[in-house]
C-alpha cells in the first residue's frame, strides 16, 4: 500500500462522519466519499507535496459536492430544503473527529455481528467489497448484498448519541480473530482500526484491546511449523516472537491499567503479557496468571474464561486441582475435551487422556486443531519406548 492510499484510508471515517453528521444518509454519504477518494487518487499526486494543504477539508468539500449532485439528480423523488443542500460554512465543528461515532453507527445493535464486521471494514477501514469478500472466503456478490443490507438497516440513524463501545470492541476483536485471508491481513487491519479508535477514545478498555491484539500478534510467526502444523504456546520457538510488538503491548497495557478501571480486555492482555514475559514455558508465572484469571472471572461469567482458568489452576496447583476446576465448566464448551485430555495426561492417566484427545479431534472446528489433537491421541497410542 502506498503512503497516499494509507493516508486516504485513515481519512475515510473522518470524512464519512462529517457527511453523516451534516444530515446525509449513510449509504449516500458512503458512495460520495468513495467517489471523492477516487478523485483524490487521480488529483493529489500532481499537487505540491503529493496532497493538498488540508487533505481532510479537500475530501469533505469534494464528497459533499458529490452528495449534493446525487441528491439534485433525484430531486423529483426526494426533494430537500434548499438550506439543507447548501454547503455549510466552515467552522470549529468541521475539525471534530467523528470516527468514534462512526464506529458506533457501523456497530449498530440492530446489525448482526457479521454485518457489523463487513460494514466496519467497508466504511471505517476503507476496504473494497472485493477485499472483504476474499478475506471471508465468500463471493463478492454475497458480500455486496450483506453490506447493502447493513447500510439500509442503519439508514436514518444519526450520530447524535453515543453508542455501545463494547459492541465496537467486540466487532474489532472478531475481525482480529479471523486472522488472514485473501489479499487482506485482517489481524493487522483490526490492529490498525483499534489504534485509530485509541486516538479518539480515552476508555482504558480500548487500549486494553489494542494491547491484547499486539501481544497475541507478536507470537504469530511461531504459531505454525514449516509444514503448517499448529504449534502450542508451550512448544513455540520464542525467538520468533516480535519483541517490538510485545514491548508496545506492555506499554499500552500499563497505561490502561494506571487508570484503575479494569475491564475484560485489560485482564486478558495482562495474562498475555505474563506469557510474553517468560523466556521459556517453564518460567511462566502461573500463580500470577491464575490471579489475573480470578480477576477476569469476577468481570465475566464466560465459560471460556472458566475453561482457561482451569488450565491455569492445573499449572499453578497441579493437574488434579485443574480437573476439579474443570468440573464446573459445562460439557459443551469448545475445547473442553482437549483441556481435560491435557490435564489427565499430566496426572498420569494416559488411556483416559488418549481417548479424550480423540474425542476433541472429532469435535474440532478447524483442520489445524483437528490434526494437532489427532497427533496427540496417536502419540499416546504408541507403545512405550
Amino acid at each position: 500500500m502506498t503512503d497516499l492510499e494509507a493516508a486516504l484510508r485513515d481519512l475515510t471515517p473522518q470524512v464519512l462522519g462529517v457527511l453523516v453528521r451534516r444530515g446525509a444518509d449513510f449509504a449516500a454519504a458512503e458512495d460520495a466519499v468513495q467517489e471523492a477518494l477516487i478523485e483524490a487518487l487521480s488529483a493529489w499526486p500532481a499537487m505540491v507535496g503529493g496532497m493538498p494543504r488540508e487533505p481532510k477539508g479537500w475530501l469533505v468539500t469534494v464528497a459533499w459536492r458529490k452528495f449534493i449532485d446525487a441528491q439534485r439528480s433525484e430531486v423529483a423523488r426526494r426533494r430537500r430544503e434548499e438550506r439543507d443542500l447548501d454547503e455549510p460554512l466552515p467552522g470549529p465543528t468541521e475539525q471534530a473527529d467523528d470516527t468514534l461515532l462512526l464506529y458506533f453507527l457501523c456497530c449498530h445493535p440492530s446489525l448482526t455481528p457479521a454485518s457489523a464486521v463487513a460494514l466496519t471494514l467497508r466504511a471505517v477501514g476503507g476496504l473494497t467489497t472485493k477485499q472483504i469478500a476474499e478475506a471471508y472466503l465468500v463471493p463478492e456478490s454475497t458480500m455486496a448484498q450483506r453490506i447493502s443490507r447493513a447500510k439500509r438497516t442503519v439508514e436514518g440513524a444519526r450520530l447524535a448519541q453515543p453508542g455501545d463501545l463494547r459492541s465496537v470492541l467486540t466487532v474489532l476483536y472478531l475481525v482480529f480473530n479471523e486472522g488472514y485471508g485473501g489479499s487482506v491481513d485482517l489481524a493487522a487491519e483490526a490492529i490498525r482500526l483499534t489504534r485509530q479508535l485509541v486516538r479518539v477514545s480515552d476508555e482504558p478498555e480500548v487500549a486494553g484491546l489494542l494491547a491484547l491484539m499486539l501481544l497475541h500478534h507478536a507470537r504469530r510467526a511461531a504459531r505454525r511449523d514449516a509444514s503448517g502444523a499448529l504449534v502450542t504456546l508451550a512448544e513455540q520457538d520464542r525467538s520468533l516472537w516480535d519483541t517490538s510488538l510485545i514491548a508496545e503491548g506492555v506499554d499500552v497495557l500499563q497505561a490502561a491499567l494506571a487508570q484503575d478501571r479494569l475491564g475484560e480486555y485489560q485482564a486478558q492482555a495482562a495474562i498475555a503479557a505474563l506469557h510474553a514475559d517468560a523466556r521459556t514455558a517453564q518460567e511462566t508465572d502461573w500463580p500470577q496468571v491464575l490471579q489475573w484469571y480470578d480477576e477476569l472471572s469476577a468481570l465475566t461469567d464466560s465459560p471460556v474464561v472458566a475453561l482457561n482458568r482451569a488450565v491455569a489452576v492445573g499449572e499453578a496447583d497441579g493437574p488434579l486441582m485443574g480437573l476439579r476446576a474443570l468440573a464446573d465448566v459445562p460439557g459443551d464448551v469448545p475445547r473442553r475435551d482437549a483441556v481435560a485430555a491435557y490435564l489427565h495426561e499430566r496426572a498420569g492417566d494416559l488411556p483416559r487422556a488418549r481417548d479424550l484427545y480423540a474425542v476433541a479431534a472429532r469435535n474440532a472446528t478447524n483442520t489445524a486443531e483437528r490434526d494437532h489433537l489427532t497427533r496427540q491421541a496417536a502419540r499416546l497410542s504408541r507403545p512405550a519406548g
